[in-house]
């Protein structure tokens, strides 16, 4: 199928437009599930596993790179490496995204207050933390509502607590709602286990397009992710 492109009215500067191929529902093997889920009055499920995130920890320290980007970095690149989580609704019609994109929410140095960055992927890990240091330290408002798209993985972190299960804010409803397709993730604290470090990182997906198989393949993809550097 050809790629679409999707062109915003205000786009991103580096994504001038959001790719992605039409997917034929009558032939889509997820057909029937797709169209079970469409009559949830809310899809979205949520997932809370442990990771262990020793490697990508310890990469950080040595490139006196942010843990936090870093993290970051690896759950965009696990994301996209499953074909589920790419797969979105554009003009109430089922598509294959050719990629996703990290916004997440950045406390700002020193205040109470946070900010939501958003970002090309990149994947570079050591470029890709440079970039979104020097972002969100210069950013000087909340969020910039042109770079918002369906092509995006929001993304946040509570580094004050050891992280059991979490869910977020409901920004729409009925068939708006159903439609959305963002992956939502998080992830609390690290702590120690057995001279690892483990923290606990939360997913909410829509059942539409995402089953429990596919947060499986996720979670292992991370967890090679993390381990290969």
């Amino acid at each position: 199928m050809p790629i679409i492109m999707a062109i915003k009215q205000n786009s991103r500067v580096t994504i001038e437009a959001m790719k992605y191929k039409e997917l034929d529902l009558n032939s889509w093997e997820r057909k029937e599930i797709f169209d079970f889920f469409s009559t949830a009055e809310n899809p979205y499920y949520m997932v809370t596993f442990r990771q262990d995130v020793t490697e990508i920890y310890n990469w950080a320290k040595e490139n006196k790179k942010s843990f936090y980007c870093a993290m970051i970095w690896a759950v965009t690149e696990a994301v996209n490496s499953v074909e589920a989580f790419r797969v979105s609704v554009v003009n109430g019609k089922p598509v294959l995204l050719e990629e996703r994109h990290p916004s997440f929410a950045d406390l700002k140095e020193g205040k109470e207050t946070f900010h939501i960055v958003t970002m090309d992927r990149d994947k570079d890990i050591g470029r890709f933390c440079d970039q979104t240091k020097k972002k969100s330290q210069t950013q000087n408002f909340f969020i910039d509502p042109s770079l918002e798209g369906q092509d995006l993985i929001y993304i946040s972190s509570l580094p004050w607590i050891d992280l059991t299960a979490l869910t977020n804010e409901v920004d729409s409803y009925g068939e708006a709602l159903r439609n959305k397709a963002i992956p939502h993730i998080s992830w609390g604290r690290y702590v120690e286990e057995n001279g690892r470090k483990v923290l606990g990182l939360s997913l909410e997906v829509n059942h539409r397009f995402i089953d429990g198989y596919h947060i499986g393949k996720f979670a292992e993809n991370l967890t090679r992710i993390i381990q290969n550097l």
